[in-house]
């Protein structure tokens, strides 16, 4: 449970905007705020089932979002070589301390791979 919410959030930061405005609005109240369906359906007026037929369909575009565009999948690739690249960079000077101008341009590199995760 707690996963599939982790997984929501990051599907709704990247593509939250793609949702229509009460989409957003009913996602984070009941993933975010953690309404029930009940107390969502009081709020705006509606059955419980329509509530959850809302939240279920905001999801499933939310998924089919990330499944053409990729863009999760993407970033995530892109933190593990980030890190694979550091990780190999800390090697290099660990290796190399000796040579002050090779560990000089590592350090750039790597103050580089620190403004990407900033």
């Amino acid at each position: 449970m707690f996963e599939k919410m982790i997984e929501i959030s990051l599907l709704h930061d990247f593509y939250g905007q793609l949702l229509t405005a009460k989409q957003r609005e009913l996602l984070k109240l009941y993933h975010e705020d953690n309404y029930s369906l009940s107390e969502i359906a009081e709020e705006y007026g509606i059955s419980r089932q329509g509530v959850h037929d809302a939240v279920k369909k905001a999801e499933k575009a939310l998924y089919e979002y990330e499944k053409k565009l990729g863009l999760i999948s993407k970033f995530a690739a892109t933190e593990e070589a980030v890190a694979a690249i550091d990780s190999e960079i800390n090697q290099l000077m660990r290796e190399n301390s000796r040579n002050k101008e090779l560990t000089e341009k590592l350090k750039r590199i790597k103050s580089i791979i620190n403004k990407i995760n900033e």
